[in-house]
């Protein structure tokens, strides 16, 4: 897009450079018109009264060539202006597809950037859950070692109530020496 807008504005200025070119072609016709009205105004003058007729024509001429080279050079102004008007935009169009271009590339830096934390953050979410996991297996274990413990603690409280009535029966019988 950018491209073409450039190839379009080169091709007005290749346009505007030949309009400039036929308004110097008009230019330098105007001139010798100019100068062909100066002369035919002293052959005129040199007729004396016979001449007046032509001198008046000449005069006209006159001011016919130097109102076409003052419109001439008013065109080539306008040209001027408009090729360097059409150059600052070009510029401006270049600036413009170098600065997207920077975008463009700084967007997908940011998009590399995004997956990657994207990434990373996936891996951490695994770690966490795997981390969960191993702190539910552990405090599913410990439940399990607490039930052991309580198990052994009533079986010890009940052996022992055992062994003191064990003694006491055995305390009955007494053995000789």
């Amino acid at each position: 897009m950018v491209q073409g807008i450039v190839s379009t504005m080169e091709e007005i200025t290749q346009e505007s450079v030949r309009i400039a070119d036929i308004t110097s072609v008009i230019e330098g016709i105007a001139f010798q018109t100019n100068i062909l009205a100066l002369n035919a105004a002293v052959e005129a003058a040199r007729a004396g009264e016979q001449g007046r007729g032509f001198a008046v024509v000449a005069t006209e001429v006159r001011a016919l060539a130097q109102r076409s080279s003052s419109a001439a050079k008013e065109i080539k102004g306008l040209i001027t202006g408009s090729v360097q008007r059409v150059n600052s935009g070009a510029q401006e169009i270049d600036q413009a597809a170098e600065t997207m271009s920077k975008i463009l590339t700084t967007v997908s830096q940011v998009n590399s950037i995004v997956n990657e934390i994207a990434h990373n953050s996936a891996e951490q979410a695994t770690g966490v859950n795997e981390v969960a996991q191993a702190v539910a297996q552990m405090d599913k274990n410990l439940q399990q070692n607490v039930a052991l413990v309580e198990v052994t603690s009533s079986t010890a409280t009940a052996l022992d109530t055992q062994s003191r009535v064990l003694r006491e029966t055995v305390s009955v019988f007494q053995v000789a020496s």
